[in-house]
Protein backbone atom coordinates (compact mmCIF):
# COMPACT_ATOMS: atom_id res chain seq x y z
CA UNK A 1 0.00 0.00 0.00
CA UNK A 2 3.12 2.15 1.02
CA UNK A 3 4.58 1.60 -2.45
CA UNK A 4 0.99 2.10 -4.63
CA UNK A 5 0.91 5.66 -2.21
CA UNK A 6 4.25 6.30 -3.32
CA UNK A 7 4.05 5.72 -7.08
CA UNK A 8 1.03 8.21 -6.88
CA UNK A 9 2.65 10.54 -5.26
CA UNK A 10 5.36 11.11 -7.54
CA UNK A 11 2.84 10.66 -10.95
CA UNK A 12 1.30 13.67 -8.86
CA UNK A 13 4.21 15.55 -8.62
CA UNK A 14 5.28 14.80 -12.36
CA UNK A 15 2.26 16.38 -13.77
CA UNK A 16 2.12 19.72 -11.56
CA UNK A 17 6.29 19.92 -12.27
CA UNK A 18 4.74 19.47 -16.64
CA UNK A 19 1.88 22.17 -15.80
CA UNK A 20 4.44 24.26 -14.10
CA UNK A 21 7.28 23.55 -17.07
CA UNK A 22 4.19 24.25 -19.53
CA UNK A 23 2.98 27.63 -18.16
CA UNK A 24 6.35 29.16 -18.05
CA UNK A 25 7.99 28.17 -21.47
CA UNK A 26 4.09 29.38 -22.85
CA UNK A 27 4.99 32.80 -20.90
CA UNK A 28 8.03 33.30 -21.89
CA UNK A 29 7.28 32.28 -25.38
CA UNK A 30 4.96 34.99 -25.88
CA UNK A 31 7.01 37.48 -23.84
CA UNK A 32 10.38 37.34 -26.08
CA UNK A 33 8.21 38.83 -29.09
CA UNK A 34 8.09 42.42 -27.20
CA UNK A 35 11.83 42.33 -28.62
CA UNK A 36 10.31 42.69 -32.18
CA UNK A 37 9.07 45.81 -31.78
CA UNK A 38 11.01 47.53 -28.89
CA UNK A 39 14.48 46.49 -30.14
CA UNK A 40 16.16 47.72 -26.61
CA UNK A 41 15.26 44.44 -24.64
CA UNK A 42 17.34 42.26 -27.10
CA UNK A 43 18.76 40.30 -24.07
CA UNK A 44 15.28 39.16 -23.81
CA UNK A 45 14.84 36.57 -26.31
CA UNK A 46 18.42 34.99 -25.48
CA UNK A 47 17.54 34.51 -21.56
CA UNK A 48 13.75 32.93 -22.48
CA UNK A 49 15.48 30.82 -24.99
CA UNK A 50 18.51 29.79 -22.13
CA UNK A 51 15.60 29.09 -19.72
CA UNK A 52 13.79 26.84 -22.62
CA UNK A 53 17.47 24.93 -22.73
CA UNK A 54 17.38 24.38 -18.90
CA UNK A 55 14.31 22.46 -18.83
CA UNK A 56 15.62 20.90 -22.14
CA UNK A 57 18.39 19.50 -20.08
CA UNK A 58 16.53 18.26 -17.52
CA UNK A 59 13.45 16.02 -19.00
CA UNK A 60 13.16 13.53 -21.31
CA UNK A 61 12.95 13.33 -25.12
CA UNK A 62 9.07 13.18 -25.46
CA UNK A 63 8.83 16.16 -22.62
CA UNK A 64 11.35 18.18 -24.11
CA UNK A 65 9.67 18.32 -27.65
CA UNK A 66 6.05 19.25 -25.93
CA UNK A 67 8.05 22.52 -24.04
CA UNK A 68 9.55 23.35 -27.22
CA UNK A 69 6.28 23.21 -29.31
CA UNK A 70 4.56 24.99 -26.10
CA UNK A 71 7.22 27.55 -26.79
CA UNK A 72 7.05 28.21 -30.03
CA UNK A 73 3.35 28.19 -30.74
CA UNK A 74 3.06 30.86 -27.97
CA UNK A 75 6.07 32.50 -29.67
CA UNK A 76 4.32 32.53 -33.08
CA UNK A 77 0.53 33.22 -31.50
CA UNK A 78 2.11 36.53 -29.72
CA UNK A 79 4.39 37.51 -32.83
CA UNK A 80 1.24 36.90 -35.48
CA UNK A 81 -1.42 37.78 -33.49
CA UNK A 82 -2.46 40.48 -35.96
CA UNK A 83 -3.23 37.76 -38.29
CA UNK A 84 -6.70 37.57 -36.88
CA UNK A 85 -7.54 40.94 -38.14
CA UNK A 86 -7.22 40.12 -41.79
CA UNK A 87 -8.79 37.57 -41.14
CA UNK A 88 -12.19 38.60 -39.62
CA UNK A 89 -12.28 42.14 -39.50
CA UNK A 90 -11.17 42.05 -43.30
CA UNK A 91 -11.91 38.87 -44.60
CA UNK A 92 -14.82 38.39 -42.99
CA UNK A 93 -14.32 35.05 -40.98
CA UNK A 94 -16.06 34.25 -38.01
CA UNK A 95 -14.20 35.04 -34.71
CA UNK A 96 -13.98 31.70 -33.40
CA UNK A 97 -12.55 30.12 -37.02
CA UNK A 98 -10.14 33.21 -37.14
CA UNK A 99 -8.79 32.23 -33.85
CA UNK A 100 -8.31 28.92 -34.33
CA UNK A 101 -6.54 29.15 -37.71
CA UNK A 102 -4.18 31.90 -36.07
CA UNK A 103 -3.03 29.04 -33.59
CA UNK A 104 -3.41 26.37 -35.63
CA UNK A 105 -1.02 27.97 -38.36
CA UNK A 106 1.23 28.67 -35.13
CA UNK A 107 0.93 25.14 -33.91
CA UNK A 108 1.72 23.53 -37.55
CA UNK A 109 4.84 25.93 -37.79
CA UNK A 110 6.12 24.90 -34.30
CA UNK A 111 6.41 21.34 -34.90
CA UNK A 112 9.71 21.98 -36.41
CA UNK A 113 10.91 23.36 -33.08
CA UNK A 114 9.42 20.20 -31.36
CA UNK A 115 11.64 18.31 -33.50
CA UNK A 116 14.55 20.14 -32.54
CA UNK A 117 13.83 19.65 -29.09
CA UNK A 118 13.37 16.26 -29.09
CA UNK A 119 16.65 15.76 -30.64
CA UNK A 120 18.44 18.11 -28.53
CA UNK A 121 17.03 16.18 -25.48
CA UNK A 122 18.14 12.89 -27.27
CA UNK A 123 21.77 13.43 -28.47
CA UNK A 124 22.87 15.94 -25.88
CA UNK A 125 25.91 14.39 -23.87
CA UNK A 126 26.44 17.21 -21.04
CA UNK A 127 29.56 18.77 -22.87
CA UNK A 128 30.34 22.13 -24.51
CA UNK A 129 29.52 20.08 -27.79
CA UNK A 130 25.91 20.20 -26.66
CA UNK A 131 26.17 24.59 -27.31
CA UNK A 132 26.62 23.63 -31.14
CA UNK A 133 24.26 20.89 -31.39
CA UNK A 134 21.60 23.33 -29.64
CA UNK A 135 22.52 26.28 -32.46
CA UNK A 136 22.31 23.73 -35.20
CA UNK A 137 18.79 22.51 -34.63
CA UNK A 138 17.38 25.68 -33.94
CA UNK A 139 19.20 26.67 -37.43
CA UNK A 140 17.41 23.67 -38.88
CA UNK A 141 14.06 24.34 -37.32
CA UNK A 142 13.72 28.08 -38.24
CA UNK A 143 14.90 27.16 -41.54
CA UNK A 144 12.21 24.73 -42.05
CA UNK A 145 9.83 27.50 -41.33
CA UNK A 146 10.91 29.56 -43.93
CA UNK A 147 11.09 27.26 -46.63
CA UNK A 148 8.84 24.61 -46.39
CA UNK A 149 5.37 24.73 -47.93
CA UNK A 150 6.79 28.39 -49.12
CA UNK A 151 7.77 29.23 -45.62
CA UNK A 152 6.51 31.96 -43.44
CA UNK A 153 9.60 32.99 -41.37
CA UNK A 154 7.68 35.88 -39.78
CA UNK A 155 9.20 36.91 -36.05
CA UNK A 156 12.63 34.91 -36.86
CA UNK A 157 14.86 34.96 -33.79
CA UNK A 158 17.44 37.25 -35.45
CA UNK A 159 15.15 39.98 -36.28
CA UNK A 160 15.24 41.18 -32.60
CA UNK A 161 18.51 41.95 -32.69
CA UNK A 162 18.45 44.91 -35.32
CA UNK A 163 19.39 47.39 -32.67
CA UNK A 164 22.10 45.21 -31.03
CA UNK A 165 26.02 43.65 -31.19
CA UNK A 166 24.90 40.63 -32.87
CA UNK A 167 23.53 42.93 -35.51
CA UNK A 168 27.72 42.86 -37.29
CA UNK A 169 27.09 39.30 -38.04
CA UNK A 170 24.13 40.12 -40.43
CA UNK A 171 26.52 40.77 -43.56
CA UNK A 172 28.49 37.99 -42.57
CA UNK A 173 25.48 34.77 -41.76
CA UNK A 174 22.24 36.72 -42.13
CA UNK A 175 19.43 36.56 -39.68
CA UNK A 176 19.31 32.78 -39.67
CA UNK A 177 23.05 32.84 -38.01
CA UNK A 178 22.13 35.93 -36.26
CA UNK A 179 19.45 33.08 -34.81
CA UNK A 180 22.08 30.57 -34.25
CA UNK A 181 24.44 32.81 -32.56
CA UNK A 182 21.20 33.82 -30.12
CA UNK A 183 20.78 30.23 -29.41
CA UNK A 184 24.18 29.18 -29.08
CA UNK A 185 24.96 32.06 -26.57
CA UNK A 186 21.78 30.60 -24.74
CA UNK A 187 23.48 27.50 -24.72
CA UNK A 188 26.70 28.61 -23.39
CA UNK A 189 24.90 30.45 -20.51
CA UNK A 190 23.38 27.68 -19.51
CA UNK A 191 26.35 25.28 -19.60
CA UNK A 192 28.39 28.33 -17.42
CA UNK A 193 25.60 28.02 -15.04
CA UNK A 194 25.24 24.45 -14.67
CA UNK A 195 29.17 24.58 -14.18
CA UNK A 196 31.04 21.26 -12.69
CA UNK A 197 33.60 20.21 -10.02
CA UNK A 198 37.07 20.03 -11.08
CA UNK A 199 37.76 19.07 -14.56
CA UNK A 200 34.11 20.15 -15.18
CA UNK A 201 34.76 23.27 -14.06
CA UNK A 202 36.97 24.59 -16.09
CA UNK A 203 34.91 22.85 -19.26
CA UNK A 204 31.93 24.69 -18.72
CA UNK A 205 33.72 28.22 -19.73
CA UNK A 206 34.88 27.24 -23.12
CA UNK A 207 31.58 27.79 -25.07
CA UNK A 208 31.20 31.18 -23.26
CA UNK A 209 35.48 32.11 -24.50
CA UNK A 210 34.34 30.73 -27.78
CA UNK A 211 31.55 32.83 -28.56
CA UNK A 212 33.65 36.02 -26.62
CA UNK A 213 35.97 35.40 -29.07
CA UNK A 214 33.91 35.70 -32.16
CA UNK A 215 32.02 38.52 -30.79
CA UNK A 216 35.35 40.44 -30.62
CA UNK A 217 36.68 38.89 -34.24
CA UNK A 218 32.81 40.10 -35.89
CA UNK A 219 33.29 43.40 -34.15
CA UNK A 220 37.30 43.94 -35.25
CA UNK A 221 36.25 42.75 -39.08
CA UNK A 222 35.59 44.85 -41.74
CA UNK A 223 31.97 46.54 -41.99
CA UNK A 224 31.57 48.09 -45.14
CA UNK A 225 31.61 45.81 -48.27
CA UNK A 226 30.31 48.60 -50.20
CA UNK A 227 30.88 51.86 -51.75
CA UNK A 228 28.65 54.62 -52.60
CA UNK A 229 27.28 54.69 -56.05
CA UNK A 230 25.49 57.87 -55.95
CA UNK A 231 22.78 60.11 -54.66
CA UNK A 232 19.53 59.34 -55.86
CA UNK A 233 15.97 62.10 -54.52
CA UNK A 234 12.84 59.98 -53.73
CA UNK A 235 9.95 60.55 -52.97
CA UNK A 236 7.22 58.20 -51.22
CA UNK A 237 3.96 58.32 -50.79
CA UNK A 238 1.34 56.55 -47.80
CA UNK A 239 -2.11 56.90 -49.14
CA UNK A 240 -3.70 55.62 -45.64
CA UNK A 241 -6.62 54.08 -47.61
CA UNK A 242 -8.34 51.88 -44.62
CA UNK A 243 -8.75 48.42 -45.89
CA UNK A 244 -12.54 48.64 -45.98
CA UNK A 245 -12.17 51.29 -48.38
CA UNK A 246 -10.03 49.79 -50.87
CA UNK A 247 -12.16 48.07 -53.17
CA UNK A 248 -15.48 50.17 -52.42
CA UNK A 249 -16.32 52.50 -55.29
CA UNK A 250 -17.63 55.09 -53.25
CA UNK A 251 -14.02 55.40 -52.64
CA UNK A 252 -11.84 54.35 -55.28
CA UNK A 253 -11.53 58.20 -57.65
CA UNK A 254 -11.07 60.03 -54.35
CA UNK A 255 -8.59 57.81 -53.40
CA UNK A 256 -6.88 57.38 -56.79
CA UNK A 257 -6.92 60.88 -57.31
CA UNK A 258 -4.94 61.81 -54.35
CA UNK A 259 -2.78 59.26 -55.60
CA UNK A 260 -2.29 60.40 -59.09
CA UNK A 261 -1.62 64.12 -57.46
CA UNK A 262 0.93 63.05 -55.50
CA UNK A 263 2.70 61.58 -57.87
CA UNK A 264 1.90 64.25 -60.29
CA UNK A 265 3.60 66.98 -57.71
CA UNK A 266 6.18 65.06 -56.39
CA UNK A 267 9.97 66.97 -57.07
CA UNK A 268 11.88 65.47 -59.79
CA UNK A 269 13.14 61.97 -59.00
CA UNK A 270 11.68 58.71 -58.20
CA UNK A 271 8.48 58.57 -56.94
CA UNK A 272 7.14 55.34 -55.27
CA UNK A 273 4.00 54.36 -54.39
CA UNK A 274 2.58 51.64 -52.06
CA UNK A 275 1.35 48.04 -53.46
CA UNK A 276 -2.27 48.14 -54.67
CA UNK A 277 -1.98 51.77 -54.84
CA UNK A 278 -3.96 51.58 -57.90
CA UNK A 279 -6.09 48.60 -56.82
CA UNK A 280 -7.70 47.99 -60.51
CA UNK A 281 -7.18 45.36 -62.87
CA UNK A 282 -6.57 47.14 -66.40
CA UNK A 283 -9.54 46.72 -67.71
CA UNK A 284 -11.77 47.90 -64.75
CA UNK A 285 -9.11 51.23 -64.40
CA UNK A 286 -9.73 51.92 -67.89
CA UNK A 287 -13.56 51.92 -67.36
CA UNK A 288 -13.46 54.12 -64.03
CA UNK A 289 -10.28 56.31 -65.04
CA UNK A 290 -10.32 56.24 -68.82
CA UNK A 291 -6.73 57.97 -69.44
CA UNK A 292 -4.95 57.70 -65.93
CA UNK A 293 -1.88 56.19 -67.24
CA UNK A 294 -1.43 57.87 -70.57
CA UNK A 295 -1.38 61.11 -68.33
CA UNK A 296 1.14 59.41 -65.59
CA UNK A 297 3.31 58.17 -68.92
CA UNK A 298 3.59 61.83 -70.22
CA UNK A 299 4.28 63.33 -67.33
CA UNK A 300 7.02 60.60 -66.06
CA UNK A 301 8.44 60.56 -70.06
CA UNK A 302 9.92 64.27 -68.53
CA UNK A 303 14.02 63.97 -67.83
CA UNK A 304 14.37 63.67 -64.31
CA UNK A 305 11.31 62.09 -63.54
CA UNK A 306 10.45 58.28 -62.56
CA UNK A 307 8.17 56.16 -60.56
CA UNK A 308 7.20 52.84 -59.25
CA UNK A 309 3.71 52.34 -58.95
CA UNK A 310 1.55 49.58 -57.26
CA UNK A 311 -0.96 47.80 -59.61
CA UNK A 312 -2.47 44.50 -60.25
CA UNK A 313 -2.03 43.46 -63.42
CA UNK A 314 -3.91 40.93 -66.19
CA UNK A 315 -7.24 39.76 -66.10
CA UNK A 316 -9.78 37.71 -64.42
CA UNK A 317 -9.76 34.89 -68.04
CA UNK A 318 -5.67 34.78 -67.88
CA UNK A 319 -4.52 35.01 -64.42
CA UNK A 320 -3.14 38.26 -62.96
CA UNK A 321 0.08 39.50 -60.78
CA UNK A 322 0.38 41.51 -57.65
CA UNK A 323 2.95 43.83 -59.36
CA UNK A 324 4.98 47.06 -59.67
CA UNK A 325 5.01 49.08 -62.98
CA UNK A 326 8.05 51.48 -63.80
CA UNK A 327 7.54 54.75 -65.49
CA UNK A 328 10.35 56.79 -66.69
CA UNK A 329 11.85 58.75 -69.90
CA UNK A 330 14.26 55.94 -70.69
CA UNK A 331 11.21 53.21 -71.09
CA UNK A 332 9.21 53.01 -74.21
CA UNK A 333 5.59 54.06 -73.30
CA UNK A 334 4.22 50.54 -74.96
CA UNK A 335 6.45 48.81 -72.72
CA UNK A 336 6.48 49.69 -69.28
CA UNK A 337 9.15 48.32 -66.51
CA UNK A 338 7.08 45.56 -65.14
CA UNK A 339 8.07 43.62 -61.28
CA UNK A 340 5.42 41.02 -60.56
CA UNK A 341 5.74 39.59 -57.16
CA UNK A 342 7.34 36.17 -56.79
CA UNK A 343 6.90 35.15 -53.17
CA UNK A 344 3.01 35.17 -52.57
CA UNK A 345 1.53 35.13 -49.41
CA UNK A 346 -0.67 31.87 -48.34
CA UNK A 347 -4.60 32.31 -48.62
CA UNK A 348 -4.35 35.79 -48.89
CA UNK A 349 -2.41 35.88 -52.68
CA UNK A 350 -2.24 32.04 -53.32
CA UNK A 351 -4.74 29.11 -52.36
CA UNK A 352 -2.18 26.09 -51.15
CA UNK A 353 -3.83 22.96 -52.34
CA UNK A 354 -6.99 20.90 -50.23
CA UNK A 355 -7.65 24.92 -48.63
CA UNK A 356 -9.87 26.71 -51.35
CA UNK A 357 -13.02 25.94 -48.77
CA UNK A 358 -10.88 27.97 -46.21
CA UNK A 359 -10.32 30.98 -48.58
CA UNK A 360 -14.07 30.89 -49.66
CA UNK A 361 -15.13 31.91 -46.75
CA UNK A 362 -13.39 34.91 -46.45
CA UNK A 363 -14.12 37.98 -48.76
CA UNK A 364 -10.63 38.57 -50.25
CA UNK A 365 -10.62 40.36 -53.67
CA UNK A 366 -8.15 39.40 -55.89
CA UNK A 367 -6.89 36.44 -53.32
CA UNK A 368 -5.26 33.99 -56.25
CA UNK A 369 -2.31 35.65 -58.00
CA UNK A 370 0.00 33.93 -60.92
CA UNK A 371 3.93 34.23 -59.83
CA UNK A 372 6.45 36.56 -60.94
CA UNK A 373 10.13 34.91 -61.65
CA UNK A 374 12.62 35.37 -58.76
CA UNK A 375 15.23 37.59 -59.67
CA UNK A 376 14.02 39.92 -61.82
CA UNK A 377 16.07 42.63 -63.63
CA UNK A 378 16.42 46.20 -61.87
CA UNK A 379 14.23 49.58 -62.59
CA UNK A 380 17.03 51.73 -63.61
CA UNK A 381 16.77 55.40 -63.21
CA UNK A 382 19.30 58.05 -61.84
CA UNK A 383 22.43 55.91 -62.56
CA UNK A 384 20.92 53.42 -59.86
CA UNK A 385 19.53 50.12 -60.21
CA UNK A 386 16.35 50.32 -58.03
CA UNK A 387 15.23 46.77 -56.96
CA UNK A 388 11.29 46.34 -56.08
CA UNK A 389 10.07 43.72 -53.46
CA UNK A 390 6.39 43.97 -52.42
CA UNK A 391 5.34 43.29 -48.72
CA UNK A 392 6.57 40.42 -47.33
CA UNK A 393 8.97 39.19 -49.90
CA UNK A 394 11.52 40.97 -47.89
CA UNK A 395 11.23 38.53 -45.14
CA UNK A 396 13.33 36.40 -47.79
CA UNK A 397 16.75 37.99 -48.09
CA UNK A 398 18.23 34.91 -49.93
CA UNK A 399 16.02 35.31 -52.21
CA UNK A 400 16.67 38.72 -52.61
CA UNK A 401 20.35 37.97 -52.66
CA UNK A 402 19.82 36.25 -55.76
CA UNK A 403 20.24 39.56 -57.47
CA UNK A 404 23.89 39.48 -56.42
CA UNK A 405 24.81 36.79 -58.28
CA UNK A 406 26.28 38.67 -61.11
CA UNK A 407 27.57 42.12 -59.75
CA UNK A 408 27.62 44.22 -62.89
CA UNK A 409 23.48 44.17 -62.55
CA UNK A 410 23.04 43.80 -58.63
CA UNK A 411 20.57 46.04 -57.26
CA UNK A 412 22.30 49.63 -55.89
CA UNK A 413 18.67 50.18 -53.96
CA UNK A 414 15.88 48.22 -52.51
CA UNK A 415 12.28 49.55 -52.94
CA UNK A 416 9.89 47.92 -51.07
CA UNK A 417 6.05 48.62 -51.53
CA UNK A 418 3.46 47.02 -48.93
CA UNK A 419 -0.16 47.42 -47.95
CA UNK A 420 -0.07 46.43 -44.23
CA UNK A 421 -3.76 47.83 -43.99
CA UNK A 422 -5.14 44.66 -43.85
CA UNK A 423 -3.54 44.46 -40.24
CA UNK A 424 -4.66 47.43 -38.68
CA UNK A 425 -2.86 49.04 -36.17
CA UNK A 426 -0.73 46.60 -34.92
CA UNK A 427 2.63 45.25 -34.27
CA UNK A 428 3.02 44.31 -37.97
CA UNK A 429 4.11 47.39 -38.77
CA UNK A 430 7.13 47.94 -36.52
CA UNK A 431 8.01 44.07 -37.04
CA UNK A 432 8.20 44.64 -41.18
CA UNK A 433 9.92 47.74 -40.25
CA UNK A 434 12.74 46.08 -38.30
CA UNK A 435 12.44 43.04 -41.10
CA UNK A 436 13.37 45.72 -43.86
CA UNK A 437 15.95 47.15 -41.73
CA UNK A 438 17.71 43.32 -41.55
CA UNK A 439 17.76 43.10 -45.24
CA UNK A 440 19.57 46.70 -45.35
CA UNK A 441 22.03 44.75 -42.82
CA UNK A 442 22.57 42.01 -44.94
CA UNK A 443 22.64 43.32 -48.26
CA UNK A 444 24.17 46.96 -47.28
CA UNK A 445 21.64 48.46 -49.18
CA UNK A 446 19.29 51.21 -48.51
CA UNK A 447 15.94 50.60 -48.59
CA UNK A 448 13.22 52.98 -49.32
CA UNK A 449 9.26 51.53 -47.75
CA UNK A 450 6.60 53.31 -49.44
CA UNK A 451 3.44 52.07 -47.79
CA UNK A 452 -0.43 52.50 -47.50
CA UNK A 453 -0.61 52.54 -43.89
CA UNK A 454 3.17 52.53 -42.40
CA UNK A 455 6.00 52.42 -42.00
CA UNK A 456 6.32 54.26 -44.80
CA UNK A 457 10.38 55.26 -44.27
CA UNK A 458 13.88 55.45 -45.79
CA UNK A 459 16.49 52.73 -44.39
CA UNK A 460 20.20 53.60 -45.20
CA UNK A 461 23.05 50.58 -46.23
CA UNK A 462 23.66 50.28 -42.26
CA UNK A 463 20.29 49.82 -41.41
CA UNK A 464 19.46 52.80 -39.92
CA UNK A 465 15.99 54.66 -40.43
CA UNK A 466 17.17 57.81 -41.79
CA UNK A 467 13.32 59.58 -42.25
CA UNK A 468 9.54 57.88 -41.54
CA UNK A 469 6.04 59.10 -41.48
CA UNK A 470 3.84 58.53 -38.65
CA UNK A 471 1.49 55.62 -38.98
CA UNK A 472 -2.15 56.36 -40.30
CA UNK A 473 -1.61 59.20 -41.57
CA UNK A 474 -1.70 60.26 -45.30
CA UNK A 475 1.29 61.81 -46.51
CA UNK A 476 4.31 62.20 -49.17
CA UNK A 477 8.03 62.21 -47.80
CA UNK A 478 11.32 62.72 -49.34
CA UNK A 479 14.75 62.10 -49.08
CA UNK A 480 18.41 61.29 -50.80
CA UNK A 481 19.15 58.00 -51.22
CA UNK A 482 22.96 57.08 -51.50
CA UNK A 483 22.79 54.11 -53.53
CA UNK A 484 25.36 51.51 -52.90
CA UNK A 485 27.57 49.15 -55.29
CA UNK A 486 29.60 46.21 -53.81
CA UNK A 487 28.55 42.85 -52.57
CA UNK A 488 28.81 41.23 -48.63
CA UNK A 489 29.90 37.83 -48.08
CA UNK A 490 26.19 37.06 -47.03
CA UNK A 491 25.16 38.69 -50.66
CA UNK A 492 27.62 36.15 -51.84
CA UNK A 493 26.90 33.14 -50.53
CA UNK A 494 23.40 33.72 -50.40
CA UNK A 495 23.11 34.31 -53.86
CA UNK A 496 25.31 31.22 -55.40
CA UNK A 497 23.41 28.73 -52.33
CA UNK A 498 20.68 30.20 -51.07
CA UNK A 499 20.46 28.84 -47.45
CA UNK A 500 22.03 25.68 -48.24
CA UNK A 501 25.53 26.33 -47.15
CA UNK A 502 24.34 27.04 -43.82
CA UNK A 503 21.87 24.25 -43.75
CA UNK A 504 24.37 22.12 -44.77
CA UNK A 505 26.93 23.08 -41.29
CA UNK A 506 23.99 22.76 -39.28
CA UNK A 507 23.20 19.00 -40.71
CA UNK A 508 26.67 18.13 -40.50
CA UNK A 509 26.71 19.22 -36.79
CA UNK A 510 23.93 17.35 -35.64
CA UNK A 511 24.79 14.34 -37.70
CA UNK A 512 28.22 14.60 -35.74
CA UNK A 513 26.00 14.38 -32.40
CA UNK A 514 23.65 11.45 -33.84
CA UNK A 515 26.34 9.14 -34.61
CA UNK A 516 28.07 10.05 -31.41
CA UNK A 517 25.42 9.01 -29.45
CA UNK A 518 24.71 5.56 -31.63
CA UNK A 519 28.59 5.32 -30.92
CA UNK A 520 28.30 5.63 -26.69
CA UNK A 521 24.55 3.52 -26.94
CA UNK A 522 26.93 0.49 -28.74
CA UNK A 523 29.29 0.70 -26.02
CA UNK A 524 27.58 0.71 -23.52
CA UNK A 525 25.69 -2.51 -25.01
CA UNK A 526 29.12 -3.88 -25.65
CA UNK A 527 30.44 -3.35 -22.13
CA UNK A 528 26.99 -5.17 -20.70
CA UNK A 529 27.19 -8.06 -22.73
CA UNK A 530 30.78 -8.38 -21.80
CA UNK A 531 30.81 -7.85 -18.18
CA UNK A 532 28.97 -11.11 -17.42
CA UNK A 533 31.52 -13.77 -19.50
CA UNK A 534 34.14 -11.86 -17.25
CA UNK A 535 32.34 -12.91 -14.33
CA UNK A 536 32.01 -16.28 -15.43
CA UNK A 537 35.86 -16.69 -16.91
CA UNK A 538 36.90 -15.11 -13.32
CA UNK A 539 34.17 -17.74 -11.45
Amino acid sequence: MRLIRSRAERHRRGRLGLALDAAVVVALGALQTLAYTHTAWWPLPIATLAWLVWRLEATAPVRAALLSWLYGTAWLVAGTWWLYISLHRYGGLPAPLAVTAVWALSAALSIYLALAGWAYARWRRGAPGDVALFAALWLLAEAARALVFTGFPWVALGYSQVDAPLAAAAPWVGVYGIGALMAALAAAVVRWLRGGAGKGQARRWVPLAGLLVLATALSLAPRDFTRSSGALPVTLLQTNVPQDQKFDAAHLEQNLSWTVDALMNAPPGLAVAPETAVPLLPSQLADLAPGLWEGLRSHFAQAGRAALVGVPLGDFDRGYTNSVVGLSASIPATSDYRYDKHHLVPFGEFIPTGFRWFTQLMEIPLGDFNRGVVDPPSFEFGGQRIAPNICYEDLYGEELARRFEDPAQAPTVFANVSNLGWFGDSSALPQHLNISRMRSLELQRPMVRATNTGATAFIDHRGVVMARLPAFERGVLTATVDGRNGTTPFAWWAARGGLWPLIGLALLVVAAAALRFNADVNAKIDAKGRAPADAARSG
